[in-house]
């Protein structure tokens, strides 16, 4: 599994424990993590949390990543862009609890973490935990188990709901504000991690029309 850490700037700070926290869990399990930043508070090109949905949008439909990892203060603002998306499931995680039933009920390809609001004493522990809890079984496999056919049942109605209710991402980009999307996709790593990973030729044209 390809899995994209994005970082928006309030928490760029904590980008560096995130993605060696990540990659302790989910590198032996045989996942490659690509970090698309930010990668401090002072990097230059700065991702607002709405930016950050855009950049989820592009990598998981483009197949560039199969599962984004992102979060803002709350998580709240992160999940909400992340899921004004077409192609994008984005789940609020905050505990392992949350990482679990998220998996196996919703079968999303996104995780919005909080990573100011409780990030006190053993933070970094939840995190771990979280992404353990993410891994622990073939997603999508319903919970409870008694309920294992209709969760996965719903899960199937909702993505064909979203088919209906987004556009497709190629008719949405060229609406927004270019610069926004500019922004968006002007980390130091991006074009060397997206271009070696994007699987949409259409979506690989119109980034570099952007990027170069």
């Amino acid at each position: 599994m390809k899995i994209a850490l994005i970082n928006e700037n309030s928490q760029a700070a904590k980008n560096e424990l995130i993605e060696a926290t990540l990659k302790k869990v989910v590198e032996p399990l045989g996942h490659t993590v690509y970090n698309y930043g930010m990668y401090t508070a002072e990097d230059k090109a700065q991702l607002t949390y709405v930016q950050v949905g855009i950049l989820a949008a592009i990598l998981l439909n483009s197949g560039a990543a199969d599962l984004v990892i992102t979060g803002c203060g709350t998580g709240e603002g992160a999940m909400l862009a992340c899921n004004s998306f077409p192609g994008v499931l984005c789940g609020h995680v905050v505990d392992p609890t949350d990482a679990y039933q998220f998996t196996q009920v919703n079968n999303g390809n996104a995780i919005a973490l909080p990573f100011a609001k409780g990030w006190g004493w053993g933070a970094e522990l939840n995190l771990q935990y979280v992404f353990e809890k993410l891994f622990v079984e073939e997603w999508g496999g319903g919970y409870p188990k008694e309920r294992a056919v209709p969760e996965q049942r719903n899960a199937k109605i909702l993505n064909e709901v979203k088919k209906v209710t987004h556009r497709d991402l190629l008719e949405i980009l060229p609406a927004l504000d270019q610069d926004l999307v500019k922004g968006a996709v002007a980390g130091e790593k991006f074009k060397d991690l997206f271009f070696a990973n994007c699987k949409c030729d259409k979506i690989a044209e119109y980034i570099k029309g952007l990027v170069d």
